[in-house]
């Protein structure tokens, strides 16, 4: 059975440091109080976002260059890197509790009611959501969605597949059709007052890059002054907004344009999801009656990742409605990245064909969530095993110049190795239960100076374990094989950096 603690809150104790405090626990019934009333959120000043960009290296074929690389060659025949960069936002504390509470407390409830109109639409949708495994009593996620997809391919046997993805999808959202929908969702014709002013604060928004503040102070930021700050209960980047204000830092405010018109909301912020998801309401309604229910089609739709099964002679028919019915919300397809395949039984397995050109291209798999699916056999991405080698390789990197480091510092021979956390890491040690709790420290401060607390974290296991559940759940065993050797090559890192 689920726990109802396990529901997620919308409060949640946050670590980052920003230009304001960082509110704890206890300070949970205060928050309450100012965010639960709509006036005090009507008059809220929202401040300046964070932006962190992340960078997720991509080792895939390249047209261009005519072989799988890291990198790709741009319009000006240059070599540029194909790594795929993600913009995320960080807002303030409290502007966070005040999107998460609008976004959990009252969006999401109204839009999960909207959903259950609909037995089709409701299971269609599956990214951002708790949805209950009944059978196992837990929630779903991606493995599960991803099983949903391949035994609909299965049981259809000869079928035709569409995946589709939405170009630039957050920084693409029309703010006046979200506005549209937000309000209709409410059941009214304009936005109330509180829900217009966090509308502002994610359409007009203004930001700084997190890289401006390490460039402070010949690099880096002052860290003696933010530690004095901590010792005195202030858990922020500067002692006040004003002096932020009076900082060298430049602020930027969204300028992000479609059609002559701003358009984008920040991806990372407690809300962003949530809205992401409203936005694509009216868009999921019209695939459900369209395709789903007149023409017997199956859909889901994972965040901005789409995927339809139909009829092996409805391919051109479905991607041009799916064109047509993106670009009403005034979105795009990526053309580049639509495929089309074809599964086939012949006497002894279900075979994915990919559609090229007109041509049919055998040994072809479906990605899916993290999956490739050959129709008889599911295997993890590649590409996500080759990025859990990587890691491994680089955490034992570190941990032999962590202990060169140690052994300049303190003058000493003696190795101080700690290696129960790579294992942990990166081997099947670390495939632990849910109910393993593992030993860690909170700095708070106790009103007069900084304490470590020493609490305990549940350890959610790594990504052996994330294979091993997946194999289980999929009923695949050729996923365990994928990862068979991980334990050899984890001792093989170790031999080289002498840490056996």
């Amino acid at each position: 059975m689920i726990n109802k603690n396990t529901k997620k809150d919308w409060f949640k104790d946050r670590g980052y440091l920003h230009l304001t405090n960082r509110i704890n626990i206890k300070d949970r019934k205060k928050i309450f109080s100012y965010i639960s009333q709509s006036e005090n959120v009507a008059k809220h000043r929202f401040l300046p976002l964070i932006l962190r960009t992340t960078k997720n290296r991509r080792f895939k074929f390249s047209k261009e260059i005519g072989k799988r690389s890291h990198k790709t060659i741009n319009e000006k025949g240059d070599f540029v890197s194909n790594a795929k960069t993600r913009p995320i936002m960080y807002s303030t504390h409290i502007d966070s509790h005040i999107y998460s509470y609008y976004s959990k407390e009252i969006i999401q409830i109204l839009y999960e009611k909207e959903l259950a109109k609909s037995n089709s639409l409701n299971e269609s949708i599956t990214a951002y959501r708790q949805l209950v495994k009944k059978s196992e009593g837990r929630y779903k996620f991606n493995v599960d969605f991803a099983k949903e997809v391949f035994d609909e391919i299965k049981s259809r046997g000869n079928c035709a597949v569409l995946a589709f993805d939405i170009k630039n999808f957050f920084p693409s959202l029309n703010h006046k059709k979200l506005k549209l929908i937000w309000a209709s969702l409410l059941g009214c014709k304009s936005l109330p007052k509180d829900h217009y002013n966090i509308y502002k604060s994610i359409t007009r928004f203004s930001y700084f890059h997190y890289n401006d503040l390490r460039q402070r102070k010949n690099g880096n930021l002052n860290e003696k002054k933010i530690a004095k700050q901590k010792n005195q209960g202030n858990f922020q980047l500067f002692e006040s907004i004003y002096e932020f204000l009076e900082s060298d830092i430049q602020i930027y405010k969204n300028q992000k344009k479609m059609k002559g018109r701003l358009a984008g909301i920040p991806q990372g912020l407690p809300i962003s999801a949530m809205l992401a998801n409203l936005y694509m309401l009216p868009f999921d309604q019209s695939i459900i009656k369209n395709l789903v229910k007149e023409k017997g089609c199956f859909y889901r739709r994972y965040s901005d990742d789409l995927v339809v099964v139909c009829s092996t002679d409805m391919i051109e028919e479905v991607a041009q409605f799916v064109h047509k019915s993106i670009e009403e919300i005034d979105l795009v397809i990526e053309r580049n990245k639509t495929e089309k395949y074809i599964f086939k039984k012949d006497i002894e397995k279900l075979k994915c064909y990919k559609i090229s050109e007109e041509k049919l291209i055998p040994n072809s798999f479906l990605l899916y969530l993290g999956f490739e699916f050959y129709g008889y056999k599911t295997l993890l991405k590649s590409a996500n095993i080759s990025e859990f080698y990587r890691e491994m390789k680089e955490s034992v990197k570190m941990k032999r110049k962590r202990i060169n480091s140690a052994k300049v510092k303190y003058l000493t021979n003696d190795e101080t190795l700690y290696k129960r956390k790579l294992y942990r890491l990166f081997s099947y040690r670390g495939k632990a239960t849910y109910k393993r709790f593992l030993p860690s420290k909170l700095v708070i401060h106790n009103g007069h100076k900084l304490v470590v607390r020493n609490i305990e974290r549940r350890y959610r296991g790594n990504f052996i374990k994330y294979a091993y559940r997946a194999a289980d759940i999929m009923d695949a065993p050729e996923i365990r094989r994928q990862v068979r050797r991980h334990n050899v090559i984890l001792k093989s890192y170790l031999t080289k950096h002498e840490l056996q």
